[in-house]
């Protein structure tokens, strides 16, 4: 069940609590139905007495599946490690207009997707990733410079790069907590290139603001990728490739 972009704009400005969610705002008649189908059919029951949709989980959970998909889905996605398809990888190579010998971090690079095509094009990259069995493949590949087992959004930034290459974890947008945190490891003049939910372009959370602004003070673009480009991966997910400089 595709959802419209004007319903999702009412369930990001929802409020959630536990299994209850409340529409926010004043909503016309067609608007409101077409909202109360899709929260039924994610899950969601109006209850009377609570004067909320209520859902048998969390609700904030059940919403976002919705929000990052763009669809309704049968069952509760998780919006974490999903391998970068080759595709992307070349999109994403292409627009970090890499040259041999740039320096370059893939932050929660999985199983180095993204990194072994970098070093491909002659860039030296380092890698953090949190899951050990995933970074040992990095490791075993046997072409990043640094491979380091950690959490990247507790990691301070050290040398600048020259590239951030990228495709964060989605899930309660995290993609925006490791895009704002990743900007920083980049050098005066530096780029930045990221895989991000679409949401960036309609939501309004003071994480997605945050975003914007930052965004528009670096003079940065979206780049839409087609429907489907993560379906081989295992997930619906809507995407978008930011591309983020950092003034010189």
């Amino acid at each position: 069940m595709k959802v419209p972009t004007s319903v999702l704009e009412v369930l990001d400005r929802a409020e959630t609590d536990g299994p209850r969610l409340v529409l926010v705002g004043t909503l016309d008649r067609k608007l409101y139905l077409d909202t109360a189908k899709v929260l039924e059919a994610a899950g969601g029951k109006w209850n009377k007495k609570a004067r909320a949709h209520l859902f048998d989980g969390d609700a904030a959970d059940a919403i976002e599946s919705v929000i990052l998909t763009g669809e309704v889905v049968s069952k509760k996605q998780q919006f974490g490690y999903f391998p970068t398809p080759a595709p992307v990888v070349q999109q994403l190579i292409d627009l970090a207009e890499l040259k041999p010998g740039m320096t370059v971090l893939e932050p929660s690079a999985g199983r180095g997707a993204i990194a072994s095509a970098v070093a491909a094009a002659g860039a030296v990259v380092d890698c953090i990733e949190i899951q050990e069995d995933h970074a040992s493949v990095i490791f075993d590949g046997d072409y990043a410079n640094i491979v380091l087992l950690r959490d990247f959004l507790t990691t301070e930034p050290g040398s600048g790069y020259d590239r951030v290459v990228m495709n964060p974890p989605f899930a309660r947008q995290d993609d925006i907590r490791h895009v704002l945190h990743a900007h920083r490891f980049l050098k005066p003049g530096g780029l930045l290139v990221a895989v991000m939910s679409n949401g960036v372009t309609f939501r309004d959370t003071p994480l997605t603001r945050e975003f914007r602004a930052l965004l528009a003070a670096e003079g940065g673009e979206l780049h839409p990728l087609p429907e489907g480009a993560f379906k081989e991966s295992g997930t619906g997910v809507n995407t978008v490739i930011a591309v983020i400089p950092k003034a010189a």
